[in-house]
């Protein structure tokens, strides 16, 4: 009996201890902000480590006026759109990222600083091997529309390449690297930042699969996080961390530290840009504010 009871008892300790690891430490106060962030959708999934990092640093530069916080991720592993809804509905998230949209805008509350400058607007196409030739022909959007697309479900990206006459195709976004490889679609575009990450893990598993060697996919694609319309107290936190990183260098740091190597592989003088209206774009974009935005030097 008294061994049950001490592993009874080194259970709690555990789960305790793993508690405390979600918040400062000496966050003992009773008065300490929980912010619940969006879990990845699959486990090891390393698309949003730069957002998380952007969130936390942002917290942490606003404790001295803001007060103690404690940061976790949702209990909840489902897709973006699923999230927003989720936010909407009282659940345990009360922070999202997501890309901007005018019905996104009317309906929560945007921090409008793009987490990653924009860069998700520029888009290589992971393809299969054999399509390359086809794609060196391609000089406009005219041309694109001869392919299909695909999309995770629920991305805003769909209604943007629906909207310029692109036929696409949904699936969960972990599925599909396999569905180009078996010609389900013909063009998997993917940020800059994205791409070359996804290759390597994907490559093994999809020997046939490349990286499109001479076009760009530009549309303006913000990203940003949003909270509830009636938590404007998070709102006001998340903007004044984020603008503290700007002036200080930070938010530029963690940009470069994720993108600076893809950058470097993109050889933008190279490729050939198609250029895709964003007609989900909201007016109030900062997109005059030159310090938000990475600007390549393109042809």
């Amino acid at each position: 009996m008294r061994l049950v009871w001490y592993r009874l008892l080194l259970i709690v300790c555990l789960t305790l201890s793993s508690l405390a690891s979600l918040m400062p430490l000496d966050a003992k106060a009773k008065d300490v902000l929980l912010v619940v962030h969006p879990a990845d959708e699959d486990a090891g999934d390393p698309r949003f480590n730069d957002v998380k990092e952007i969130l936390r640093m942002a917290l942490e530069k606003t404790v001295a006026e803001f007060g103690l916080f404690s940061l976790r991720p949702s209990a909840q592993h489902t897709n973006g759109l699923r999230y927003l809804n989720n936010l909407a509905n009282g659940s345990d998230l009360n922070v999202v990222w997501s890309s901007t949209t005018i019905e996104k805008e009317r309906n929560y509350l945007p921090i409008r600083i793009p987490l990653r400058k924009g860069i998700l607007g520029y888009r290589i196409m992971l393809i299969r091997k054999d399509m390359q030739a086809s794609l060196d022909n391609v000089k406009s959007l005219e041309d694109l529309k001869k392919f299909t697309v695909g999309q995770g479900v629920g991305w805003d990206d769909s209604k943007l390449y629906t909207a310029n006459g692109i036929e696409v195709i949904e699936a969960k976004y972990s599925n599909l690297f396999r569905m180009l490889s078996y010609q389900r679609f013909d063009l998997f575009p993917r940020g800059i930042g994205e791409v070359f990450i996804e290759f390597e893990k994907n490559r093994a598993a999809n020997p046939d699969l490349a990286i499109e060697e001479n076009l760009l996919i530009y549309y303006p694609w913000p990203y940003y996080f949003f909270v509830s319309k009636n938590n404007q107290a998070l709102q006001k936190r998340l903007e004044t961390g984020l603008r503290k990183m700007i002036k200080d260098g930070s938010l530029d740091a963690i940009f470069w530290k994720y993108n600076g190597k893809a950058i470097e592989s993109v050889n933008f003088k190279r490729r050939r840009v198609i250029q895709i209206q964003n007609h989900l774009l909201p007016k109030e974009t900062p997109l005059q504010d030159e310090s938000l935005w990475f600007k390549p030097k393109v042809n």
